[in-house]
């Protein structure tokens, strides 16, 4: 297959969707990450270390069994995806959503940890400094906690962003791989080798690379910067 024959439309696709999925799931992943590891690290949660061991297992667990979790709890079977359905008048699953909440599932972690290393090394002086002067819980957060650990906060989201864009095993499974509505890259790449379209598959895979690479050089850059 020459350049000139290359469909663009095809190709192009999968990376938009990977990249709004992506973007969507690492606004989120990153929301409920920080307010996690802050509630966490300021108070004694009863059952942390349970509670903390379930927000880190996605990290250890095969994309699959993540994907098969994720199936059941939100499938047309459970309560979760009937309301889901009756709500939206049609189901989770293979939808665009489902992508975007597999992401999240498996970039929270990344999210959590950094921010929780990010929180800890704050001085907890300048916050008990404020409260001493009458700053409520969420003045404290915005104008001293937040702004002291904001490099975390980068390192975080670009952590989610990379992580969601890569996300496979779990999409598969939920989302399905329907061209123009849940292909993603990882998916794309998949069909392509397994169909003998060598071509589609080295520029997704090009893309990718670049992409990452990107992303991680900006983590760095960020962490030495930090």
């Amino acid at each position: 297959m020459s350049m000139m024959s290359i469909d663009w439309a095809q190709l192009w696709t999968p990376i938009r969707l990977s990249l709004q999925v992506a973007l969507t799931a690492s606004i989120l992943s990153t929301l409920l990450g920080v307010a996690s590891a802050w509630r966490m690290s300021r108070s004694k949660v009863k059952g942390k270390v349970l509670l903390e061991t379930a927000f880190l297992l996605p990290l250890v667990l095969p994309p699959t069994v993540v994907g098969f979790l994720l199936l059941v709890v939100l499938g047309r079977r459970s309560w979760i995806g009937q309301f889901a359905e009756w709500l939206f008048s049609a189901p989770i699953i293979f939808s665009w959503g489902a992508a975007v909440i597999a992401s999240i599932v498996v970039a929270f972690p990344l999210v959590y940890q950094t921010m929780k290393t990010g929180f800890r090394g704050i001085d907890y002086q300048l916050v008990d400094a404020a409260r001493s002067i009458g700053a409520s819980e969420w003045q404290v957060f915005r104008y001293i906690t937040l702004p002291l650990a904001f490099p975390s906060l980068i390192t975080a989201y670009i952590l989610s962003f990379a992580r969601s864009l890569g996300e496979f095993g779990a999409t598969l499974m939920i989302a399905g791989n329907i061209p123009g509505k849940t292909q993603t890259v990882p998916t794309a790449i998949f069909v392509a080798v397994d169909s003998g379209n060598m071509t589609m598959a080295w520029l997704w895979t090009i893309s990718m690379v670049v992409i990452s690479f990107l992303l991680l050089l900006l983590t760095g850059r960020r962490r030495t910067s930090s």
